[in-house]
C-alpha cells in the first residue's frame, strides 16, 4: 500500500531533491505555456526565457536506453539546467554536451561525485564549485 510518489520521494537523495524539486512544476508550466505560445505571434522576453528553459529541461532529462546516470551526474546536469548554463546549448547537441560534461565532471570533481553518490546534499561551496567547473567546461566545449 504505499503510493509510488511517496516511495519515490523517500528514495531520492538530498541532492536530487535540491536540484529536482521544481522540475515537475517547471516542466508542467513549460508545456502549458508552449501550447498557448503556438497561437501567439509576439512573446515577451520573460515568456521566451521560460520556454527556452523548459525546452532545455526537456532535453536534459532524455537519456539513451541502457545508459543509466549516477546520482552525481544527475545532480550536476540538473543543476546546470536549472541555473541556465545549458540555455545556449543547441538541442541537437545536448547528448554530446552531456557525455562530455559527465567525463569532465567525473575526472575533475571526483570528491564531489563521491559525496553525492553517497547521499550527501549540495552545499553552497559545492554549488560554487559546480558553477566554476561548468563554466570552464563550456569554454572548452564551445572553443
Amino acid at each position: 500500500g504505499i503510493s509510488v510518489s511517496r516511495v519515490g520521494g523517500a528514495a531520492q537523495t538530498k541532492a536530487i531533491k535540491q536540484v529536482a524539486g521544481n522540475l515537475r512544476l517547471g516542466l508542467a508550466q513549460y508545456r502549458e505555456l508552449a501550447s498557448f505560445a503556438q497561437f501567439a505571434s509576439d512573446l515577451d522576453k520573460a515568456t521566451r526565457d521560460q520556454l527556452l528553459r523548459g525546452q532545455k529541461l526537456t532535453e536534459v532529462i532524455k537519456q539513451p536506453q541502457y545508459e543509466p546516470l549516477s546520482v552525481a551526474e544527475q545532480v550536476s546536469i540538473l543543476y546546470a539546467a536549472n541555473e541556465g548554463y545549458l540555455d545556449n546549448v543547441e538541442d541537437k547537441d545536448m547528448i554530446k554536451f552531456k557525455r562530455g560534461w559527465f567525463e569532465y565532471f567525473n575526472a575533475n570533481m571526483k570528491e564531489l561525485a563521491d559525496r553525492l553518490n553517497n547521499r550527501a546534499g549540495l552545499t553552497e561551496e559545492d554549488k560554487e564549485s559546480l558553477k566554476k567547473e561548468i563554466e570552464k567546461y563550456k569554454i572548452s566545449y564551445f572553443g
